[in-house]
């Protein structure tokens, strides 16, 4: 394994010239206040760095043997100090520049963490709400992807009506053995990667509600199962409920009436096809 060898300036199919020999990463922190404004986490570059005075995201170069993930965690502990285990990653955006790519790994923060400079890299760390950042003077690269970035930063759950999926999966034989067709179908989804139409790794909070001869289902690493007391769609329903103002909620599931229950509550739906399609199933 190759350790730190990926400083160094390279060049993308575009001209541009990039630092990062195997391409580069940056944390954007956010956390939403108590009225459910996001804050972001940004750093004012070095005046002797490239770009430097501007403002971006704590980052650098990523190294060979690194992912984004593990690549921005590492930059932002370096850079701001910053715990990984503070923070939970909801996804990464990636700017391809062809042959270099900068990759945002956007985390959700519970509190506004405290930041410092921790090296010489960083004049400033500063918390700011979503609406002042763009009069700032931003770095090019996070100025150019911030529209899209933005409108990504929202923590997401996927809520999965089991029986329902179950049903529309239509294994053979499944209703002689709905515990075993629910537990396959939460074991497919943790092995999967889902996609979004914004960001190139997605990591929803995954919420399956199981319920009647599945109510039994084993926990699945990355999903958290809810067992249903009563009605499937009742406890649906209260999980969508209990959602934070500012959490974007996707209910999987065909039937109508619980569509127009959680549409209701401002959630959105999708139908179990968009799912099994990923599954392969």
């Amino acid at each position: 394994m190759t350790v730190r060898d990926g400083d160094g300036w390279t060049e993308c199919a575009l001209g541009h010239r990039h630092w990062g020999i195997h391409g580069a990463s940056g944390l954007l922190v956010v956390h939403h206040d108590d009225l459910g404004v996001p804050h972001v986490l940004m750093q004012k570059r070095a005046v002797w760095s490239h770009h430097g005075g501007t403002w971006g995201l704590p980052g650098g170069a990523r190294d060979s043997h690194e992912d984004a993930v593990t690549s921005a965690l590492r930059e932002a502990h370096e850079e701001a100090a910053l715990a990984g285990d503070a923070l939970r990653v909801q996804g990464v955006y990636l700017d391809d520049h062809g042959g270099w790519a900068f990759e945002t790994v956007i985390a959700e923060s519970a509190e506004l963490l405290a930041a410092a400079p921790a090296n010489a890299e960083s004049d400033e760390l500063r918390w700011l709400p979503l609406p002042e950042v763009t009069g700032r003077n931003l770095h090019p690269g996070f100025a150019a992807t911030w529209g899209e970035v933005s409108a990504a930063i929202a923590p997401e759950t996927i809520v999965l009506d089991v029986a329902n999926i179950v049903g529309a999966r239509a294994e053979h034989g499944w209703w002689r053995d709905r515990l075993g067709a629910a537990t396959r179908l939460l074991q497919d989804v943790s092995r999967r990667r889902l996609e979004h139409p914004v960001l190139a790794q997605w990591f929803p909070r995954v919420v399956a509600v199981v319920e009647g001869a599945a109510k039994n289902a084993p926990d699945v690493p990355g999903i958290q199962v809810v067992a249903a007391t009563g009605s499937g769609d009742d406890a649906i329903v209260d999980v969508v409920r209990r959602a934070r103002p500012w959490e974007r909620v996707v209910v999987v599931t065909a039937d109508r009436g619980l569509k127009e229950r959680v549409g209701a509550l401002g959630a959105e739906t999708m139908g179990p096809k968009w799912l099994l399609a990923q599954l392969g199933a």
